[in-house]
C-alpha cells in the first residue's frame, strides 16, 4: 500500500491504523487531532488502512474538527449523567454562540448536580476512555434495541437502506452520533459547565480559538427566540425528526404546516406593530446570515407595514459600493466586498440624512462589471407614511448608518434557528440547515452545483462571523425564519445534487455528511408549502418577486 500524507509517501505492508502510523505527528500537533480524511471520508483514528490511501488530519482549529471535539463533548456528557443521575431525562436543545443549552426534563438543575457532572466528566475525559464504533446488522441490532429497551440510535432503523447500525460504546457506556466521534475521551479537555435559566449551557472552544473556552456567551435576546420556537414545537410534539416523520407517516403533516407557517405572520405582524408603536422610527434595517430568507421576510414586513399604514421604500446597499479602485483587500490580495469599508458610507449617509430630512436625492446604479457608480436619473424623496427598508449583512453595525440618530433606526435580525434535533442528544445545527437552503437556491436560481456552493461556504461563513453575528444582541427584534418541515421539502431537491459529488473532491466528506442526515427525514410533498412561505425563495414557484 502506499500512503500519502502531505509530501510523504509511505510504502506499508499490511493494514495498520491511522492512530499507530502517525502517531508521532499525532502527538506533535499543535492541536488536538479529532480525525481524519482518509481520501476525502471522514474517519476515525482507529481506522484500519488497507489500501493506498491520501490522509488529512482533522485537528481543533478546522471547523469539522470542531464538530467533531463538540459531539464528543456531548457524548462524554451522556455518560456522566448515566453515572451520576441515571434517571436523568438529559436533552440537547440548541446552540448559543460556543455552547450548548441542555435541559433535564424531570429534574431541577442545581449548582450541586451541576458540579458533580462536571467533576464526573473531568474524570472520564483524564481516564482518556477508547470510544468504540461497533457496527451490527439489521438483525443484530433489532436485538440490541430490543434488549436493552433503549432508544438511543433506534431512528437508523427506520430507513431500510441501512444496513450497517451503528452505536459508539465507552466501557459500558453506549449511544449514537449522526457525525463522527474521537476515538478517545481524553482529547476533549477543554469545557465549561454553567447554568442558565432552567437548564444549563456546555461551553467548548472555537475552531478560531482552539485552546481557550470563550467566557462570553449572553445571548438573551437568541435565546428566548429559540426557546419561544423550541416550546411551541414541543407542544406539537414535532421537535425531533423521528416526531416529524410520524405527523407525515400520519397525514398530520398539513396541521405541522399551517401551523409553522401562522406563527410566522404572527411574528411578523408583531414586529410591524412595534415599529408603528415608535412614531420617530423612519428607517428599518434587516439583517441575517446567508439563506435566512431576508428578501421573503422584507416583503412580508412589507405587507404587515402597510396595514400599519406605513409604506416601505427599499434602498438596496449594494449600490453604495466604493469605486473598485478603492474596494480593501483581504489578506490573499483579492477583494474584499464584504467588508464594510467596501461600501461608500459618507456618500451613503448623505443620501439617509437628506432623505430622512424630506429633500430629494438622485439614486445610484452600481456597474458591477466595470466597478462604479452610475446616475440614470432615479430620484427618491420619502412621504410623510413612508420609511426606508434596507437589508445587508452590515445593517445592525451602526458605523453603516452612523449619521443617523438611534431612535430613527429599527434594527431588525434575522436567522434560521432551527430546533428541529435528530433525537435529544443529537442537533440538527442551524448552519447546516441553511446550507441546505443554500444548496437549492444556487441550483434553481443561480445555476451553481452543490459542489460550487461547498466549496464557496467557508468563506460566506467567516463573512458572516465577522459581520453579522457580533451584532445580532444590538437588535430591536428578532425573527426566526426556521420552519420544522422545511428538511423535509427540500431534501427531494438536495439530496440529488449531493450524490453528484464524487470521491476525488476534497468536499466529498462534507456532502456525505449532509447526505446522512437527511436521509432520516420523510419526503413531505413540495405542493403542501404555501405560495407565500418564505421557503418560496429557495424553492421557487412563490407570490413574491426576486
Amino acid at each position: 500500500m502506499k500512503i500519502t500524507y502531505k509530501d510523504k509517501v509511505l510504502d506499508i505492508e499490511k493494514p495498520v491504523m491511522v492512530k499507530d502510523l502517525f502517531a508521532e505527528e499525532i502527538a506533535n500537533s499543535k492541536y488536538n487531532v479529532m480525525g481524519c480524511l482518509v481520501n476525502n471520508e471522514y474517519q476515525t483514528l482507529n481506522y484500519e488502512l488497507k489500501e493506498n490511501a491520501k490522509i488529512d488530519f482533522i485537528d481543533m482549529s478546522n471547523k469539522e474538527g470542531m464538530k467533531i471535539y463538540r459531539r464528543t463533548l456531548i457524548y462524554i456528557l451522556g455518560k456522566a449523567f448515566g453515572e451520576v443521575y441515571p434517571e436523568a431525562l438529559l436533552t440537547v436543545n440548541y446552540q448559543l454562540s460556543h455552547s450548548m443549552f441542555c435541559e433535564v426534563d424531570n429534574m431541577e438543575v442545581t449548582d450541586e448536580m451541576i458540579e458533580k457532572i462536571f467533576q464526573k466528566m473531568k474524570e472520564i475525559i483524564e481516564k482518556d476512555l477508547q470510544i468504540e464504533r461497533r457496527v451490527m446488522n439489521r438483525e443484530e441490532a433489532t436485538k440490541f434495541f430490543e434488549e436493552t429497551g433503549t432508544v438511543r440510535g433506534r431512528l437508523q432503523l427506520d430507513i431500510p437502506e441501512n444496513k450497517d447500525i451503528v452505536m459508539y460504546f465507552c466501557e459500558d457506556y453506549y449511544n449514537y452520533c449522526y457525525g463522527m466521534l474521537a476515538s478517545n475521551t481524553g482529547v476533549a479537555e477543554l469545557f465549561e459547565l454553567q447554568k442558565y435559566d432552567d437548564g444549563f449551557l456546555i461551553k467548548y472552544p472555537s475552531s478560531k480559538t482552539p485552546d481557550v473556552v470563550d467566557e462570553k456567551v449572553e445571548n438573551k435576546k437568541l435565546a428566548f427566540c429559540l426557546n419561544e420556537y423550541d416550546d411551541l414545537h414541543k407542544i406539537l410534539k414535532v421537535d425531533a425528526v423521528h416526531k416529524l416523520n410520524r405527523a407525515v407517516k400520519e397525514d398530520k403533516i398539513k396541521d405541522v404546516i399551517m401551523i409553522d407557517e401562522a406563527l410566522h405572520e404572527k411574528k411578523i405582524a408583531l414586529i410591524a406593530d412595534e415599529i408603528a408603536k415608535r412614531e420617530k422610527v423612519k428607517m428599518i434595517l434587516i439583517a441575517g446570515p446567508s439563506s435566512s430568507g431576508k428578501t421573503t421576510f422584507a416583503q412580508r414586513l412589507g405587507i404587515q407595514l402597510k396595514i400599519n399604514g406605513i409604506k416601505p421604500v427599499t434602498i438596496s446597499v449594494d449600490n453604495y459600493f466604493v469605486e473598485r479602485e478603492d474596494t480593501p483587500r483581504d489578506e490573499k490580495g483579492n477583494y474584499n466586498f464584504e467588508d464594510i469599508e467596501a461600501i461608500d458610507l459618507e456618500l451613503f449617509n448623505s443620501h439617509l440624512t437628506k432623505l430622512l430630512n424630506g429633500e430629494e436625492v438622485e439614486m445610484p446604479e452600481f456597474d458591477f462589471k466595470v466597478g462604479t457608480k452610475r446616475y440614470n436619473g432615479k430620484k427618491l424623496k420619502l412621504a410623510e407614511d413612508e420609511v426606508l427598508v434596507i437589508e445587508g449583512i452590515h445593517c445592525l453595525n451602526d458605523k453603516l448608518t452612523s449619521s443617523i440618530p438611534k431612535e430613527g433606526k429599527f434594527k431588525i435580525y434575522i436567522s434560521d434557528l432551527t430546533v428541529l434535533n435528530m433525537d435529544y442528544y443529537n442537533r440538527i445545527s442551524s448552519t447546516d440547515n441553511r446550507l441546505v437552503r443554500r444548496i437549492v437556491r444556487d441550483y434553481q436560481f443561480r445555476g451553481y452545483s452543490a459542489l460550487h456552493t461547498l466549496k464557496t461556504w467557508q468563506s460566506v461563513n467567516d463573512g458572516e462571523e465577522k459581520n453579522i453575528f457580533p451584532y445580532q444582541e444590538t437588535a430591536d427584534a428578532m425573527f426566526n425564519t426556521s420552519l420544522i418541515y422545511e428538511l423535509g421539502v427540500l431534501r427531494t431537491i438536495a439530496l440529488p445534487l449531493l450524490e453528484e459529488i464524487k470521491n476525488d473532491e476534497p468536499e466529498y466528506a462534507e456532502a456525505r455528511r449532509i447526505i446522512n442526515f437527511l436521509k432520516y427525514i420523510k419526503e413531505i410533498p413540495a405542493e403542501f408549502v404555501p405560495t407565500n412561505s418564505l421557503l418560496k425563495e429557495f424553492m421557487g414557484g412563490g407570490d413574491f418577486k426576486y
